[in-house]
Formats: C-alpha cells, structure tokens, sequence
C-alpha cells in the first residue's frame, strides 16, 4: 500500500525466514566476526581472480540462507541482488550457479535495502512463496574498479572509507501468523540527491543528504516521529556522513537519539583497523543486518529498526569526465512480530 509520496506499507508483513552471511580475513577480525557464518582467511577463496572470489562469497552466503530452511533452490521463485563491480556481474554468475529466476538489481551501497524493499513488496502482494535477496561486495575487486588496485599502494585521506569483503542475503516469506520472527513492516524509496560533491574519497559526505532526504520522508510519510524506533541505522556513512547527517537532519528539526542513531560502517570493524572514515561497500549493510542486527532483534536487544542503506552513483567513466556524484538511500523498516 503506497503511503505518502514514496512510501509503502506492507500490511501482510514479510518474513524474513532465514539469512547467510559471509565475509573475508579482515572482516574476520572485526567486531562482529561472530555473526558472519563463513569467513574466508584470505581473499582469493581459492579463485584465481578477486572478481570470482567476490562470486564465491554471494554464493555461500546465499546457500547457506537457503539450508537453514531446509529448502532447495527450486523452492525459490525469484532472486533479487546486486553488487559494485560492473554490470554486476558477480552476482550475475553467482545467480547463474543457483539457477533461481534472476531480477538483478544495482543501487551501489543502497543495492541492499533496494532488494529488500522490492522482495518485500513482492511478498506482499502475494507474488511469490520465497525471495533471495542481498548484495555483496569484495575489497580488492571494488578498490580496483573506483579507485586504485592494491597493489598500487595509494594513501587514502582521513574521509576514505575501507570497501568491505562480505555477502548478505536473506530469504523472505509471506507471513503465516508465526511469531518472535523479523518482519518488515515499511519502505521508503529514495530520491537521488546530487550537492555537487565530485571527491570519491569522500562518500560518507556525498551520501548524507540522502540519507537525510529519505529518513525525514519516511517520518513525514508514515506520520511518526524517530523515537517509534529502537535503532536507525544506515548503511555506510562512516565517520563524516554520519555526523554530517545528522547536522541536517537537526536543522530539518528532527533529532535522532545519538545513541539510536547508528552506522553499519561504524559497527563492523574494532578501534584500530585501518578503516579511515569507516566502512563501505554494497556488502556493508547487507551483512550487518542480515548477521548481526538480525541477531540482536531475536535476543531482544531492538524490536523495531528503520535500516537506510546509502549510495553513491558514480561510475569510472563519471569521475573522469569530472560529474558530480549522485547519491540514494533506500529505507526498510523491520519489526519484531
């Protein structure tokens, strides 16, 4: 049901039955490394390439969602996913080892919440029985392709973030009135918010005004106000995008709770790892929520979220010819049954 201008509400409320998360060593070492349930120990994953490897980690994580419910890969009907690298082809051969209709999708770092929020709406409307959904992202691959191989060993200002090595994916279902189960209960789509920023090494703050546009049009939408959540957290911000939204959010007159107002690129990794601003990738809030946010919802921790997953649209080709970047941010709201 559309709700306001670019809202939906599902009122049937969509399951979210099971999730993979997978990761690589740096991840590993991180802060929630006990919520990944694979994690590689270097980034190759026994693949000749990064680009396959990135494959790899789609594939195990979406597997592994699909075995927790003891289903088999015919049992879903669509896949919805995404990735950084171009034409998405990791997760385009990934889809093709699963062999589960594909609708592949891209919305660089909001690539997640984009999935999720289309699934949902799917679902709702009685669509389809189950949905795979998600993102990934593989350090070497993406820094390869926006920025400088690793090889190159470029040093990275203070505002650049670390592209996490990860996949997250979770397989949604109608709602047969079960309870103590995650649900999501609302989407907000995006708008591409463009202030002129042209810096690659500062996502974070080319990202925060769209952040801000869609949690304040989600507020405005639904008719509530930030306190109806346990958490808003976003996707990938980092350090300087997460401050800078929530300057504008302020003069918006709306102020978030600085303890329930978290980041996915600030929760991932510990104090010490070489993240500069935070982290990032379209994997980011994909296996924070699919992993560990999920896992705090079943311990009690939060009952109800709002995830605003960020991205940054720019491509090779619009850095070099000197375009600005555009940004969106996709927001789910998830509840506790």
């Amino acid at each position: 049901m559309l709700k306001g201008k670019q809202s939906w509400v599902f009122e049937n409320r969509p399951v979210i039955a099971a999730t993979g998360v997978s990761g690589g060593p740096f991840e590993a070492n991180g802060k929630l490394a006990d919520d990944f349930d694979i994690l590689h120990d270097d980034l190759w994953m026994g693949q000749d390439s990064y680009e396959k490897a990135h494959r790899i980690l789609l594939e195990e994580a979406s597997q592994t969602a699909i075995q927790k419910v003891n289903l088999q890969t015919s049992d879903i009907q669509f896949m919805i996913a995404g990735d950084l690298i171009n034409q998405i082809t990791p997760t385009s051969l990934g889809a093709r080892t699963l062999s589960i209709p594909y609708m592949g999708i891209f919305g660089a770092c909001s690539t997640s919440m984009e999935g999720l929020a289309l699934s949902s709406f799917i679902i709702n409307y009685n669509g389809a029985n189950h949905i795979l959904t998600g993102a990934s992202s593989h350090n070497a691959a993406v820094e390869k392709q926006f920025r400088y191989p690793t090889e190159y060993g470029g040093q990275k200002p203070p505002t650049a973030q670390w592209t996490i090595t990860g996949a997250g994916v979770g397989i949604l279902k109608a709602n047969q009135g079960e309870t103590g189960v995650p649900v999501t209960t609302s989407a907000t789509i995006g708008k591409v918010v463009d202030l002129g920023l042209t810096d690659p090494f500062n996502m974070g703050g080319a990202m925060a005004p769209a952040a801000a546009d869609t949690i304040s049009a989600h507020f405005e939408d639904l008719q509530i106000d930030p306190s109806y959540y346990d958490l808003i957290v976003t996707g990938d911000l980092g350090k300087i995008g997460q401050e800078t939204t929530y300057d504008l959010l302020s003069k918006k007159g709306i102020t978030l709770d600085r303890e329930k107002f978290q980041d996915c690129g600030l929760l991932i990794y510990k104090e010490g790892q070489p993240v500069q601003s935070g982290g990032s990738g379209a994997g980011c809030s994909a296996t924070v929520l699919y992993g560990h946010l999920l896992n705090e919802m079943k311990k009690g921790t939060y009952k109800k979220i709002l995830v605003v997953a960020t991205g940054a649209l720019l491509s090779p080709l619009t850095f070099q010819q000197n375009e600005s970047i555009p940004c969106i941010a996709h927001a789910v709201s998830i509840e506790m049954n």
